[in-house]
């Protein structure tokens, strides 16, 4: 188990990815934020730290949970989108800035040198993978099938395609979406006829789907919820899920858990994704 660890860093860059899209300046939607390195003695793919900006002269102090993109000699990068007030306060960072730091945090993806392994994202989903591409110790043997609604240049995938295999494919209209979750289900029954397993992150939507597939295959399938996380403590209980039968602990079979402490990422069959989680309807 790795220990998480407070530490104060500094901002060494922070880059937006893509094309501004509104505002007189221009707005960009994604950044990639590269902080000195943290002195952890080890990290894994899947991971995420809390961050918050020091001296916030907006009083933004809430820290907020995003997945460790990659962790290089010298930095730690952070790719995220900016969806409100606290992702924009993180957007206009800068160089010498310092931000405070904990993790690193939660569960992590499974790594077999020896298996085919079939990287499934969408949108900034893709984050984790940058990294789990980074030290897989045989990259030949991944394969990633990445979904966009925005134009590729948002994302972090010229770095990744220079280290295994990928498709990039459009999902901005129904028709894209579509035929991109069709491409999903045939490459995860050709790596289910391979003996391979399957790693999953993106929206909820997304995820449900790759779920119900995995549980039909029976394919050995990670999901990482991290987008349902909030707080990152387990205190604010906005990032629920509920266990299945398979749950390692019997006890908790059946049971709502928190992503951020118990996750975020999980085995498909421990789960149960179409489980109507507290004060929720069902339809």
């Amino acid at each position: 188990m790795i220990s998480p660890v407070r530490t104060e860093l500094t901002v060494t860059d922070n880059v937006p990815f893509g094309q501004p899209v509104a505002g007189p300046a221009g707005v960009y939607r994604f950044y990639a934020l590269t902080l000195e390195r943290p002195a952890w003695k080890s990290w894994r793919p899947g991971q995420f730290i809390m961050l918050r900006p020091m001296q916030d002269s907006e009083g933004s102090t809430w820290a907020r949970p995003l997945s460790i993109c990659r962790v290089t000699s010298q930095s730690l990068v952070l790719f995220f989108r900016v969806l409100g007030p606290g992702t924009d306060r993180l957007s206009r960072l800068k160089s010498g800035d310092r931000v405070v730091v904990w993790g690193p945090l939660g569960t992590s993806f499974e790594m077999r040198p020896d298996t085919p392994t079939l990287l499934l994202a969408r949108g900034v989903g893709i984050a984790p993978f940058a990294g789990y591409a980074d030290v897989h110790p045989a990259p030949a043997s991944l394969f990633m099938l990445f979904g966009h609604g925005l134009p590729s240049n948002n994302y972090p995938t010229d770095a990744m395609a220079a280290r295994m295999e990928m498709e990039n494919m459009r999902d901005r209209t129904p028709g894209e979406l579509e035929q991109f979750h069709k491409v999903v289900r045939e490459k995860m029954m050709e790596y289910k006829e391979h003996g391979g397993m399957c790693l999953a992150c993106g929206p909820m939507p997304f995820l449900k789907r790759v779920w119900e597939r995995a549980m039909e295959l029976e394919l050995p399938t990670q999901l990482s919820l991290e987008e349902r996380m909030a707080c990152g403590t387990g205190a604010c209980l906005g990032c629920t899920t509920i266990t299945s039968k398979h749950w390692p602990d019997p006890v908790r079979a059946g049971l709502p858990v928190q992503t951020c402490t118990s996750g975020p990422v999980f085995w498909a069959s421990d789960i149960d994704l179409h489980a109507v989680l507290p004060g929720e309807r069902s339809v």
